[in-house]
C-alpha cells in the first residue's frame, strides 16, 4: 500500500494515523496535515485498491481484510502504538482494529462513523450504487458533493468542485472495487463487540451531515466502555474540510489529551505477540 509519513521524527512523539473514507485515498486530509505534523509523527495512506495502492481487492472483501491492512502497514514501519483519525469507513477501520488489535491503539477518533448502518444512510449508498451502475462513473462522482457537503458551501466553491470532479473520474478506483468495498462498509455490524473495545474513543458527528445522522455519533459512543461524544453544528459530512479550523481545534485537544497515556492492561497480549498478517 501507498503510505506518506510527515512531520516529527522522535521516538517521544506521538504517532497519528489517518484513514480516509470511502474514497480511499490520502488527500482528503489536506487540511489537517500542517496542525498534526506540527505536533505529532502522521502516516498517511491511501487504502488497498484506491489512489496510488494498485490491484483489485477480493470477491467476499471485508471491513476486517481493511483493518488487517492497515495493521500490516504499521507493523512494516515498526509502529507499536498509535492514535488513529478516521472519516466514516476510516473509523469503522479503526473500530475493528481496536478489537483486531488492542494493543495499537492509544487513541481512536471516528469521525460520523456508526455501530451499524442506519436507514438514511443505507438509502444515500443505495443511490449511490444506482448511478454508477445506471449512469457510470462520471455521474457518480458529480452526484457525490451532494453526500458530503452543505449547500452553501458547494455554492462558494463550484470550480474547486469542478477541479476535483475531473480527478476524480480521471483516478477513479473502478467500478469493482468500489463497489465491494461498499458492500463491506455496508454488512458490517459492530453492535455486538463495542464492548469490548479498551481504547478511548472520540465520536465526533456534524448535526448537518445528509450522509451520516448525528445521532450515530451518539449512540456509538454510548456504546463503548471508554466513549465520548462531541459534535460540530457545520460542516456536513466531510466538516475536516468545510470547516477544518474547528475541526482541528477539537482534534488537537483529544490528541493532546490522550498522548502518552499509560497503556491498559491487555492481559498476556502486547505488540510483539500480535499475529501481524503479512503486508
Amino acid at each position: 500500500m501507498y503510505y506518506k509519513v510527515l512531520g516529527k521524527d522522535s521516538p517521544s512523539v506521538d504517532t497519528v494515523v489517518l484513514s480516509s473514507g470511502l474514497g480511499g485515498v490520502h488527500g482528503f486530509w489536506q487540511p489537517q496535515l500542517a496542525m498534526l505534523a506540527e505536533h505529532f509523527r502522521v502516516v498517511l495512506y491511501d487504502q488497498q485498491g484506491t489512489g496510488v495502492s494498485q490491484g483489485v481487492v477480493p470477491a467476499g472483501y471485508r471491513m476486517e481484510d481493511m483493518a488487517d491492512e492497515l495493521a500490516g502497514l504499521l507493523n512494516e514501519l515498526q509502529i507499536e502504538r498509535c492514535h488513529i483519525v478516521g472519516h466514516a469507513l476510516g473509523g469503522i477501520i479503526g473500530l475493528h482494529l481496536a478489537l483486531r488489535y488492542p494493543a495499537l491503539l492509544q487513541s481512536l477518533v471516528v469521525v460520523n462513523g456508526w455501530a451499524k448502518l442506519d436507514s438514511q444512510t443505507r438509502r444515500c449508498f443505495e443511490v449511490r450504487q444506482n448511478l454508477l451502475l445506471n449512469s457510470g462513473v462520471d455521474a457518480y462522482v458529480q452526484a457525490q458533493p451532494l453526500f458530503l457537503y452543505p449547500a452553501d458551501w458547494l455554492s462558494a466553491h463550484h470550480d474547486l468542485l469542478e477541479q476535483e470532479r475531473q480527478h476524480q473520474v480521471a483516478h477513479f478506483q473502478g467500478m469493482e472495487n468500489l463497489l465491494r468495498r461498499l458492500e463491506a462498509l455496508m454488512t458490517s455490524d459492530l453492535t455486538d463487540s463495542l464492548s469490548q473495545v479498551i481504547a478511548p474513543v472520540l465520536a465526533l458527528s456534524s448535526k448537518d451531515d445528509l450522509l451520516v445522522p448525528w445521532h450515530q455519533s451518539v449512540s456509538l459512543a454510548q456504546a463503548l466502555p471508554h466513549g465520548e461524544h462531541q459534535q460540530m453544528n457545520y460542516g456536513g459530512h466531510a466538516m475536516s474540510v468545510t470547516d477544518s479550523e474547528t475541526f482541528n481545534t477539537i482534534l488537537l485537544v483529544w490528541l493532546q489529551a490522550h498522548s502518552r497515556q499509560p497503556q491498559p492492561p491487555f492481559s498476556s497480549l502486547n505488540p510483539t505477540e500480535i499475529p501481524w498478517p503479512k503486508h
